[in-house]
């Protein structure tokens, strides 16, 4: 597999939607970037897992570099599994310091990640699994190594949509229109955006950003999980996610509604 090197695209396996399928679910891989680092990536990761799960259908999810570990020593790849249940996961390679995987690599002497081995990766999982699901770190142009590959490259390779995460507040406006900018003159799909953490008590800003968030992004809120709901246990998640993504995913998310329910639109 030489996506990255060779400058061509491996196509991932497309599957046939039933009569009941969400329709999104015909693409077999979708990479999940971010505007950022702490948006809330591998919570939006866990939801759309957990909700083709609990549809019946068997899901992996590829991260693609984990920098940095949680206190206890664990990483983002756990807390998927804690959150979506009965998924395989692949972590492609393992950093102590919370940095740029580049930087990273650097400073450890661990081999660096191609985006041809990442691609490899979900092309491989996609013959035994509907759904794969890469998670980036940190933004879309992030490095993982000193040639200046990143997750966009990956997306470029497989020739699959990107989700972008997002944060509620101000400053996110500008960040998730540079990550759509990115998309589309790479000429990737950039489906929509999900915010990541929604605040209990939003304040004017991110209220007005219900609106000007998917203007931003350049397509449609596919969905807003709360602030916190990474500390649920899964029966409680799986009933977040339900509630707080789109019908593409499964779930019950209606932008418009919620919206007027913060008294926007």
């Amino acid at each position: 597999m030489d996506s990255g090197e060779s400058g061509q695209r491996v196509q991932p396996r497309r599957v046939e939607a039933s009569a009941t399928a969400v329709v999104w679910f015909d693409v077999t891989v979708i990479v999940i970037t971010g505007t950022g680092t702490g948006v809330g990536k591998t919570i939006v990761t866990s939801a759309i897992a957990a909700l083709a799960g609990a549809s019946g259908r068997k899901v992996a999810v590829v991260k693609a570099a984990q920098a940095g570990l949680e206190p206890d020593g664990t990483g983002d790849l756990d807390t998927v599994r804690r959150l979506a249940g009965d998924v395989t996961t692949r972590e492609m390679v393992r950093y102590l310091e919370p940095l740029a995987p580049a930087t990273a690599a650097r400073r450890s002497g661990i081999p660096t990640v191609t985006p041809a081995q990442i691609a490899g990766t979900a092309v491989d999982l996609s013959e035994t699994h509907d759904l794969v699901l890469i998670e980036g770190a940190g933004g879309l142009l992030v490095r993982f190594d000193d040639t200046g590959a990143t997750l966009a490259d990956v997306a470029w390779a497989l020739g699959v949509p990107v989700v972008i995460v997002a944060q509620a507040g101000l400053g996110t406006l500008n960040a998730t229109a540079l990550t759509a900018e990115v998309l589309l003159r790479r000429g990737i799909e950039s489906v929509g955006v999900i915010v990541g953490s929604w605040p209990a008590d939003p304040d004017l800003a991110a209220r007005c950003n219900l609106e000007d968030l998917p203007v931003a992004a350049g397509g449609p809120l596919l969905g807003a999980l709360p602030e916190g709901a990474g500390g649920l246990d899964g029966a409680e998640f799986l009933e977040i996610a339900r509630a707080g993504l789109s019908p593409w995913f499964g779930g019950d998310f209606d932008p418009e509604q919620f919206a007027k329910a913060y008294n926007i639109g």
